[in-house]
């Protein structure tokens, strides 16, 4: 899938998401996306983050969010393939194989690179920096062919 292709998916979903509003409240894997508390499970392996998967179209979203629910940023990825989504305080740092952060990191990282959630086709890591902010930074966990022959 291009990159095109998936922006365009992505942004369709986001688009019928707002627009369905109540139609897709019965669907709680494609609601709360953005949201400090989603109702939706915490699926990160690490006790100081919150990470949010939702699924629509075909497209998997991760959100990753801080111990207090701040939105730091989030990812929609399908086929190996990813997008940044402009939300979080820190979207703007958010790095995939396709689209490096649309900032350069300023500060140095305050601690190592944090697994925020990891399954079979995606991996995310958060940096918090010296700074105050935090680079979250997602990478395919399989071959690309693999992962465009295989349900995500």
């Amino acid at each position: 899938m291009s990159n095109t292709r998936l922006r365009s998916v992505a942004l369709a979903a986001l688009l019928f998401a707002g627009a369905a509003g109540p139609a897709l409240a019965a669907q709680p894997a494609a609601s709360g996306l953005g949201q400090a508390w989603p109702n939706t499970t915490d699926v990160s392996p690490s006790p100081n983050w919150h990470a949010y998967v939702f699924t629509m179209g075909g497209v998997k979203y991760i959100q990753v969010n801080d111990a207090n629910g701040n939105v730091i940023g989030a990812v929609g990825t399908s086929n190996g393939q990813f997008i940044t989504l402009p939300i979080g305080a820190f979207s703007q740092l958010v790095s995939t194989p396709q689209q490096p952060s649309a900032v350069a990191p300023t500060a140095q990282p305050a601690t190592a690179p944090t697994t925020v959630y990891n399954d079979t086709s995606v991996q995310v890591t958060a940096t918090p920096q010296t700074d105050g902010t935090v680079q979250l930074m997602a990478t395919s966990t399989c071959d690309p062919i693999q992962c465009s022959t295989r349900a995500q």
